[in-house]
């Protein structure tokens, strides 16, 4: 059968409606028995056929993690057309892809290499497999406040100074569309004998049009974890992981896997999986062709407004590309702050970016979008550049703060340490028991087991003043910290 025919096929989801419609007597799990009691304002909200397809794992619709008949066509079709070997279908987000990927390359006490802009999905996979994290500071561009991806360089001073680690992770693309050189990663990891796993979580749409950037399958991954629900049309929490070449042991991974997903996956979510897929393999070059004609557009206007500057390609060694799908604009020209800003584009303006920063928002644009989002988008920014009410001063750019490679204490150790609460001048030389991240730049300042450092307080104290955020610690206003109790 030509491949076009075959990606028209949606097993999965044709198998999900057949059930939802059949006329059974419902004696099994959800207990809304397909709608029959659910509660009335609910039912009014989404309609009554979403909660039809709400069902378990019934004969006919296969096992998730056992899959023998539709979720087992719905992955081998999604590997066709991702360029994978094998595809597996995640209930769980991304998150459970990351902890399975680490968990199926490393054993308690095993080294991976990977940076300090990961996601936190692969701090519980540290914890979880006991693995001991080799970090890599990532490239920072300091006329934007940003971290870009990890340069060759970086990696392979890590890797020669670490032989022995069992793998290599790196997240590509970053939240704001920047790739890192994947190709020259995976032939360097290659031969060293370690596998490269690429955080792809905001990638999944590069497969399906030549003028995105080089998916990290093609271009030499072994394991590849993308949120498809984030730039593909799959529902919020819908996700793959795909492995190429036999670098990752497939049957544990499936084992992996099972640890760290739901026995009750969502058939809504995985048939959204199946449909998006379908959808990709056979519009998706049309479709994406028109979201980078609205892209190029809403660039090339955004770029025109005075105190405005988009994000350009840059020659960072962390830079190798850059999604144009990605919009990330430079507010600190119109004398705002991008919170200022996003807070008055979303409240008063009706436009939502995806992210803001302190200088700058980054807006994703998919198929979904329409010319008039993109044309509010630009009005909205003409509006906000005439009628701001600009700071007197703009907050500086932060300092750079040297990142140590390892950590004394393992995040597993850290993780199940006793720990307390003390004030943060008593803080300083212990052992943290908490993540903190500061959005600028997005690094990570301290992981579970770090040495507490002078410098890292009051790099954490800077960003706060300066109008900044911290994610990860209990007290987000850092009077406190949660150490280690040793």
């Amino acid at each position: 059968m030509p491949l076009p025919d075959r990606q028209a096929a949606i097993p999965l989801l044709e198998a999900l409606q057949t059930a939802a419609h059949a006329t059974r007597a419902a004696f099994h799990t959800p207990g809304h028995k397909k709608g029959q009691g659910i509660p009335a304002p609910l039912a009014n909200f989404w309609g009554a056929a979403v909660f039809r397809a709400d069902l378990p794992e019934l004969p006919e619709l296969d096992n998730l993690f056992a899959p023998v008949s539709v979720i087992q066509a719905a992955q081998n079709l999604a590997a066709e057309a991702f360029g994978a070997d094998r595809s597996w279908f995640l209930a769980n987000g991304s998150t459970c892809g990351i902890e399975a990927a680490v968990l199926a390359t490393c054993n308690p006490g095993d080294k991976l290499i990977l940076p300090r802009n990961v996601h936190q999905s692969a701090v519980a996979a540290l914890i979880l497999s006991g693995a001991i994290p080799i970090w890599v500071e990532p490239e920072y561009d300091a006329t934007w406040n940003l971290v870009h991806g990890v340069s060759l360089t970086s990696l392979e001073i890590a890797i020669a100074q670490h032989p022995d680690a069992k793998a290599v992770l790196i997240v590509s693309p970053t939240y704001y569309g920047v790739c890192s050189n994947v190709e020259a990663i995976a032939q360097l990891t290659h031969q060293y004998g370690m596998p490269l796993l690429v955080d792809e979580a905001h990638g999944a749409h590069f497969a399906f049009h030549p003028h995105l950037p080089t998916p990290a399958l093609q271009s030499g991954a072994d394991l590849v974890v993308q949120s498809t629900h984030k730039t593909l049309s799959a529902l919020t929490q819908a996700a793959m992981l795909h492995i190429k070449g036999d670098r990752v042991d497939g049957d544990r991974l499936t084992r992996c896997l099972q640890l760290v997903q739901s026995t009750s996956p969502s058939y809504l979510l995985l048939a959204s999986l199946d449909a998006a897929r379908q959808q990709m393999a056979t519009q998706g070059k049309a479709l994406w062709t028109e979201t980078l004609k609205l892209a190029a557009i809403a660039h090339t206007q955004l770029s025109q407004i005075s105190g405005l500057v988009v994000l350009p390609v840059s020659s960072s060694s962390g830079f190798h590309a850059l999604d144009p799908t990605r919009i990330t604009v430079d507010v600190s020209g119109l004398g705002l702050t991008g919170f200022a800003a996003d807070e008055i584009l979303h409240q008063t303006l009706n436009v939502t970016c995806e992210l803001p920063g302190l200088q700058h928002l980054t807006f994703i644009l998919t198929p979904g979008n329409t010319p008039e989002d993109i044309d509010r988008l630009i009005q909205s920014f003409k509006i906000l550049a005439v009628t701001a009410r600009p700071f007197a001063s703009f907050p500086p750019h932060l300092p750079h703060l040297p990142i140590p490679s390892h950590t004394p204490l393992s995040p597993r150790q850290a993780f199940f340490s006793p720990t307390h609460t003390v004030p943060l001048s008593e803080a300083i030389a212990h052992f943290s028991a908490e993540l903190i991240c500061p959005y600028p730049p997005g690094i990570p300042v301290l992981f579970p087991g770090e040495v507490i450092t002078v410098e890292a307080i009051e790099y954490l104290q800077h960003v706060l003043a300066t109008g900044g955020i911290l994610t990860g610690c209990a007290d987000s206003q850092l009077q406190t910290l949660r150490i280690v109790k040793e």
